[in-house]
């Protein structure tokens, strides 16, 4: 491990200048470069843009070909889009330069139906370049799939996993509100669901980890989504929702076996939820029951398992590698 691991950072929307923030703030790295596409930040410095109140002396170019080239790396932090086809190029640029990825693509993370295609020819670069490729963050990457199966160790036997994340989303920025359909009608709720634009990603990848990772052969496994209506006229800083309009998402991700739902994840994101919350129940011997009071930050808890992630993806073994099968991610900040 060098002394201090060169960075890359792809990607400076909101979760990619949280982590270049936490990037910034501990010792055991230096930043080197930064790209994005967005001609505002072009030019500017990587601190500026980020939101550090200083400069680091690292413009932001649009060039990811060039930027590669030009700075000494030892990994790329991606944090440009959920979609793994879209991050597809951006990848496989930074694969042909030999540089280890840690990713906030949710598709990544566990790909399933038509994504595992491009999974596999993701891992066969990656491992012709002798480099290792991750995806993760709060969920998926940790809350509803990491969590729960390393709670699994102890039990003699699993019956079922039901993992609840429950989130007021007051706190959250704005992108956030409205990716959840926070403001809209009951119909234009059910359109943008229909239109991919309204949802969480990832349930179904978390659901196929952990059934992966305890040995279940899942016959089914379905993604639901409705709106949360508001009751009475609720809030943000950033959004008013009145009574009768959605104020955000209920979404259940269920696995099951021979008919059987073995595993449920249900998540919880509106404007006045009383109670934020993780929560993660196994039935099983024994019976456990594990629950985070006031819930995980997703922004903050992002940002964080991608930058402590880091050094365990510059160690790991070539190719596609997920939570399920890297070591234990851990604080690093020496």
């Amino acid at each position: 491990m060098p002394t201090k691991i060169r960075v890359m950072h792809v990607g400076l929307g909101p979760i990619g200048a949280a982590v270049l923030k936490q990037v910034a703030s501990r010792r055991g790295f230096q930043i080197v470069a930064a790209v994005d596409v967005d001609p505002h930040k072009v030019g500017r410095d990587a601190g500026d843009v980020g939101g550090l109140g200083r400069v680091l002396r690292v413009k932001v170019v649009s060039d990811l070909r060039k930027a590669i080239k030009a700075a000494k790396l030892d990994v790329a932090v991606l944090c440009t889009s959920s979609s793994l086809k879209l991050v597809m190029p951006q990848l496989e640029e930074l694969l042909r330069q030999r540089v280890p990825v840690v990713s906030t693509t949710e598709e990544l993370s566990y790909p399933t139906g038509g994504n595992r295609r491009l999974a596999k020819q993701i891992d066969e670069v990656a491992r012709k370049a002798k480099v290792a490729v991750l995806a993760t963050g709060v969920n998926p990457g940790f809350v509803m799939d990491a969590l729960p199966i390393a709670l699994t160790a102890v039990c003699e036997r699993v019956d079922s996993i039901e993992v609840q994340r429950v989130q007021d989303a007051r706190v959250r920025r704005l992108p956030f509100q409205q990716k959840i359909g926070a403001g809209l009608t009951a119909e234009q709720f059910k359109r943008r669901v229909d239109q991919g634009t309204v949802r969480h990603v990832g349930l179904a990848e978390s659901v196929q980890m952990i059934a992966d990772a305890l040995g279940w052969r899942l016959h089914r496994v379905t993604d639901e989504i409705h709106p949360k209506i508001a009751a009475h006229t609720v809030q943000s800083d950033l959004l008013a929702v009145d009574a009768g309009y959605v104020c955000g998402l209920v979404q259940d991700g269920t696995g099951f076996v021979d008919g059987v739902a073995k595993i449920r994840l249900h998540m919880e994101a509106y404007l006045g939820a009383p109670e934020s919350f993780d929560a993660v129940t196994i039935e099983g011997l024994p019976r456990i029951h594990s629950k985070i009071i006031g819930g995980l930050h997703g922004d903050v808890a992002t940002a964080s398992i991608v930058v402590n992630s880091i050094p365990k993806v510059i160690a790991a073994q070539p190719g596609l590698r997920t939570m399920r099968d890297m070591p234990l991610p851990s604080y690093f900040g020496r």
